[in-house]
């Protein structure tokens, strides 16, 4: 950490942005070779041992005389880790990057305007609406599908619970211990799916390697600089950084595979984005935890 102590926290949250946006840019591009839910055991387990491993000995004290509630919230916190990354991967197999993590950030606002009690949040509620339902306009291309923007509406839930569950969790658990028994539990349920569709394509090594990368640049790497930023910089400043996600993922899916996006479906991540900025302006809310 003191090499990163040294870079300025705006920093480290771009970079953690950056650093989730191309991990999900290079698990799309082995999909037509290994199941999204394949890449989610493979993303999930390798945060689990990594985790697991940097954080062993704090890990052995939360595991001694632990009330079971705080256990049940471990395993609760586990099914949301698996059930969002499962819902966001399989959107992103049927419809483009930009718009999947555009739809998918509704959790992270929903969350912030359900805890205020300001009015002019639902101006913000109100925006991003019209940036979904421009993203749900059939425009005839048949590049997103009902399935697609379903699966990341569930996402988007998945999200939301994620952060209700991050913070019981950081109530309980010190360090990255809490997080690291959700992504055993959240690895364990998604051992049968995965095995099924992945099959003989887990065993290749060039698609476990992706995929170990994958749950380095997805989860392990933005969740180091996004707890070190949040040491060092407003809550308010750090939700308005990661309101930039649904832009960056578009970028990615640009760059990376090829996904250009209309000029509507661009028009509707900006109304996304613009809300998330409002919201996170207009109360003095706690940012969303980093992704697991």
């Amino acid at each position: 950490m003191s090499r990163l102590g040294s870079v300025p926290p705006p920093a480290l949250v771009l970079l953690g942005i950056g650093s989730v946006q191309l991990g999900a840019g290079l698990a799309k591009t082995v999909f037509d070779e290994l199941a999204p839910s394949a890449m989610v055991l493979l993303r999930l387990a390798t945060s689990a041992i990594v985790l697991t491993i940097v954080g062993r000995r704090v890990l052995r004290g939360a595991m001694v005389r632990r009330p079971r509630q705080d256990f049940l919230i471990v395993v609760a916190f586990g099914v949301t880790l698996a059930l969002m990354n499962f819902a966001i991967y399989e959107s992103m197999a049927r419809i483009p990057l930009g718009i999947a993590v555009t739809i998918e950030f509704l959790g992270p606002l929903g969350v912030a305007v359900a805890f205020s009690r300001r009015l002019l949040d639902l101006a913000w509620v109100a925006l991003a609406a019209a940036g979904v339902l421009l993203l749900a306009r059939d425009d005839g291309s048949g590049r997103v599908t009902v399935a697609g923007v379903a699966f990341a509406l569930l996402a988007a839930a998945g999200w939301a619970a994620y952060i209700l569950f991050s913070t019981a969790i950081g109530r309980r658990f010190t360090g990255s211990s809490g997080l690291a028994l959700a992504s055993i539990v959240g690895t364990v349920l998604m051992l049968p799916v995965g095995i099924s569709t992945g099959g003989d394509a887990l065993l290749r090594p060039e698609l476990l390697a992706v995929g170990v990368t994958v749950g380095l640049l997805s989860s392990v790497i933005p969740y180091t600089l996004e707890l070190e930023a949040l040491r060092r910089m407003r809550a308010q400043l750090f939700g308005i950084l990661m309101s930039l996600e649904p832009a960056a993922a578009a970028i990615v899916g640009l760059v990376i595979l090829s996904e250009i996006l209309a000029l509507h479906e661009w028009a509707a991540v900006a109304c996304v984005v613009l809300a998330s900025v409002g919201a996170s302006r207009t109360q003095p809310q706690r940012p969303e935890v980093p992704e697991g």
